[in-house]
């Protein structure tokens, strides 16, 4: 019988999700100092050093990848869900500055003065994430300020050039090794950091301006809006088969699209002159081999850079004009919404260009019969999973499949390995959900190169990375859940109510193996494993290793797809 978890964080981490929660309830700004005692007693997994006198530098580069550079100028951060709601407070975000961050896509804007910075929250789960983030990046700053301070007045203030590696190690306490992840924190910039820290402390202001149930919605129709048109179509069916897939907007384009693959001499010498991360040597190794398969990786990794090389989007123009004539149609911030999506016309598919790992036996006489479309969309977060799951269950004809790729931090793993889970514990409904996975360990195996794959796990849907305190995750952990992730409750919540009558229950055992007449598969690539911080990336980036576990879970998806329109256009009634 399947055991429940415990469904109450612990009391410290309650405590903090209260505390932020009711103070941003205010009309007036919010200091982050508010949050701060609660945050560092949450005793957070990714925070282990918040009541230190001693830097977490750790914590610190996790929080600034993922918050903008101009951040340490910027006194007023406000929180909205639409453009209306923040010119109804008087804030002309339409004439703000665009900025991005390195480890997070949210669409932010800067004012003029680069003193107020808006954020754009698609549901109350970029609440959690963003207010835990800001608040660790305020608290290291301002520890770092304190012991960087005697070596600014000594000086006269800090400016570039910085001192020296061993200097500021021996300032702020830390290792040699800590100061290259304050390095990275800063984007290689770190004397312009360092003279940043010295020079002043921050103390930044949070309003949240009001955030309702019915405008996450109203921003879910607005981002459908944007791709519906290019659904419909006006011969029948209008609206045609849909396979849903939730994965990133680059592996699923490279397997099926082909540009990689018909240009891959141009794009591999292009490798060989720029040496990404030391793999020249590699490069030219995999191409001498004479196996195809050797050069693919490479190929997908480098087309980015390859893209991005020649000035302008001349290149990007030519890829996605090549992607189209095979039947792949990139959306960017559909109705101003930033989680791009793409529509793949499944009889539109070339055979000739395709990855050859999906080449399946029947595929060129199904592909031209088929009138189905993979909307494939790029990673949500956290809630707003069942925002846009819910929105497309509405606008769509018969959906034949939900796929999910994502990652996820693993209990028991090792970065670059594949979890593949049938049991789902969702902090926000507090359900537990069981349901038959698509996927199992051989569909990923032949395909993983330097990974492990594990199925049979269980997964644990958080509200935010920070969130968890490592007593919580014990407490799971000894209950066999294993994967970390923030998105699956959230979308299995969506196809539950894509065939109930009511919304999704909460604080139940919900059973989908039998009831859900659609298949389902979620593949979760570790990138974390908090347990060892040796092996945390944090603010790193899985680069060129993080090729191998996110191609091997996508072949499978698309290979799942593909042998489920083979069945179908040959007669069967039931894509399963």
């Amino acid at each position: 019988m399947e055991r429940r978890p415990p469904v109450t964080p612990s009391d410290e981490i309650d405590l903090y999700v209260r505390t932020y929660t009711s103070l941003l309830r205010s009309t007036v700004e919010v200091r982050v100092r508010a949050f701060e005692e609660a945050h560092a007693f949450a005793g957070s997994s990714l925070h282990p050093g918040a009541l230190s006198p001693t830097p977490d530098v750790s914590a610190f580069a996790y929080a600034a990848a993922r918050l903008p550079d101009d951040m340490p100028g910027i006194d007023l951060v406000v929180l909205g869900q639409s453009h209306e709601l923040f010119e109804a407070a008087g804030f002309d975000v339409q004439n703000w500055r665009t900025v991005r961050t390195r480890g997070r896509r949210r669409p932010l804007r800067l004012d003029p003065e680069g003193r107020r910075l808006a954020v754009f929250i698609a549901s109350e789960s970029d609440i959690d994430d963003f207010i835990p983030i800001l608040t660790a990046f305020q608290i290291e700053w301002n520890k770092m300020h304190e012991r960087l301070r005697p070596l600014a007045a000594e000086a006269g203030g800090i400016d570039k050039p910085a001192p020296a590696t061993e200097e500021v190690a021996r300032y702020l306490g830390i290792s040699v090794d800590e100061v290259d992840v304050l390095t990275q924190a800063f984007g290689g910039r770190l004397a312009q950091g360092i003279a940043n820290i010295a020079n002043h402390p921050i103390d930044v202001n949070v309003r949240l301006l009001a955030a309702s149930y019915s405008q996450y919605q109203r921003s879910a129709q607005r981002w459908w809006s944007g791709i519906e048109p290019h659904y419909v179509r006006s011969e029948p069916p209008r609206r045609r088969p849909v396979y849903f897939v939730s994965s990133n907007t680059h592996a699923i384009a490279n397997l099926v699209g082909g540009y990689a693959r018909t240009h891959q001499d141009a794009i591999l010498a292009f490798g060989r002159e720029t040496n990404p991360e030391g793999l020249a040597d590699t490069i030219a190794t995999a191409q001498a081999s004479g196996n195809e398969e050797d050069r693919l990786p490479f190929l997908y990794y480098l087309l980015r850079g390859y893209i991005h090389a020649r000035p302008g989007r001349d290149r990007m123009r030519e890829v996605r004009a090549f992607e189209a004539s095979c039947g792949l149609t990139h959306l960017s911030e559909p109705g101003h919404i930033d989680v791009d999506a793409q529509i793949i016309e499944v009889g539109k598919i070339n055979p000739s260009v395709i990855d050859p790992r999906l080449n399946l036996p029947g595929l060129a006489a199904a592909l031209p019969k088929s009138d189905a479309v993979i909307i494939n969309i790029d990673y949500p977060l956290g809630m707003a999973a069942y925002h846009l799951m819910s929105r497309v269950g509405q606008g769509v004809g018969e959906l034949h499949g939900v796929y999910v790729m994502g990652k996820a931090a693993t209990l028991n793993g090792r970065v670059g390995d594949v979890a593949l889970s049938g049991t789902v514990f969702d902090e926000h409904s507090r359900n537990t959900f069981l349901f038959r996975n698509a996927f199992g360990a051989k569909d990923i195996r032949p395909y993983l190169r330097y990974g492990s794959v594990f199925d049979n796990q269980s997964a644990l849907t958080v509200r935010s990375a920070f969130l968890q305190n490592r007593n919580y995750m014990s407490a799971f952990y000894r209950d066999g859940y294993t994967v970390l992730e923030m998105e699956a409750g959230p979308f299995l919540a969506g196809v539950y109510e894509l065939v109930h009558p009511t919304r999704v229950p909460q604080d139940e055992i919900i059973n989908l193996s039998s009831t859900v007449p659609v298949d389902v598969g979620f593949v979760h690539y570790a990138s974390d494993t908090p347990y060892s911080r040796r092996q945390s990336l944090l603010s790193k980036s899985l680069s060129y290793f993080g090729v191998d576990s996110t191609y091997a879970c996508a072949i499978a998806i698309v290979r799942r797809i593909l042998s489920l329109e083979i069945e179908r256009t040959a007669g069967m009634i039931s894509p399963r």
